[in-house]
């Protein structure tokens, strides 16, 4: 998702599945390009000039990544503050399938047939 593909965002905020993380390509490009620089000395000066464009790309690409991130909901609490909200959660699913289950298995009350 590039910069200009971005959805607006309620509250600020991202989800995880929303963090465009796809700079393996890009790591590529720099990689086949530092190759082709080491074989082919006649093309090396093009060659280094696109390596260094694809380069300072990445380096943007990671920035906008750390943005990205710095967007997720809980990302401002430490560990320990996750695990506490965690355990919170878990004890409430907890205490909300018990009463799904209470109710399940209570009398239903039939209504008479007018």
């Amino acid at each position: 998702m590039d910069s200009a593909e971005q959805k607006p965002v309620a509250n600020g905020h991202l989800s995880a599945e929303e963090v465009d993380v796809e700079f393996m390509p890009l790591i590529y490009e720099i990689l086949r390009g530092i190759e082709r620089e080491s074989i082919d000395t006649a093309q090396k000066p093009r060659e280094s000039q696109d390596t260094s464009l694809k380069v300072v790309e990445l380096h943007k690409k990671l920035n906008q990544v750390r943005e990205q991130v710095r967007k997720l909901p809980g990302i401002n609490y430490n560990r320990e503050d996750q695990l506490k909200q965690l355990d919170h959660l878990r004890k409430q699913l907890r205490l909300k399938r018990e009463l799904l289950l209470k109710y399940r298995n209570m009398c239903s009350f039939d209504m008479p047939k007018a």
